[in-house]
């Protein structure tokens, strides 16, 4: 099967966010979230990217995704990842795979904020987060 390279741009969708555009929200684990791209927005079919923000000494809530897989790759910071009973060190330039249905939550141990890439497939939905006790 060969590539195709005359692509009409004229037909084509652009899928563009421009970072100050996006406006920050907190999701249900108490992170910051800007939803870099979104089906609800943007207009892709199958999957997010987000930046996660988590101030200094924060941790977010305990949590899982029913149907999301996540990839986490960390920017900035440093501290710990719950992921399933593991708790594991991370810091800029990891990455984190979080299967569909694995217990996982993110503490900033480090004195700058912990910012993150969340690539999830299908995309990120508030009503798949689950928040689990501690």
């Amino acid at each position: 099967m060969a590539l195709r390279l005359d692509y009409d741009i004229t037909t084509m969708l652009i899928l563009k966010s421009v970072y100050p555009s996006v406006m920050p929200y907190i999701t249900k684990d108490g992170s910051e979230i800007r939803e870099l791209m979104h089906p609800n927005v943007q207009g892709n079919t199958q999957q997010s990217l987000a930046e996660a923000t988590i101030p200094p000494g924060a941790e977010t809530a305990l949590h899982l995704h029913r149907k999301s897989e996540e990839i986490y790759y960390f920017i900035a910071g440093e501290g710990t990842m719950r992921l399933a009973r593991e708790n594991l060190p991370v810091g800029a330039g990891d990455t984190v795979a979080i299967p569909s249905g694995t217990p996982h939550n993110v503490h900033n141990t480090g004195f700058v904020p912990m910012k993150i890439l969340c690539a999830c497939a299908p995309a990120y939905q508030h009503d798949d987060t689950v928040l689990l006790d501690t």
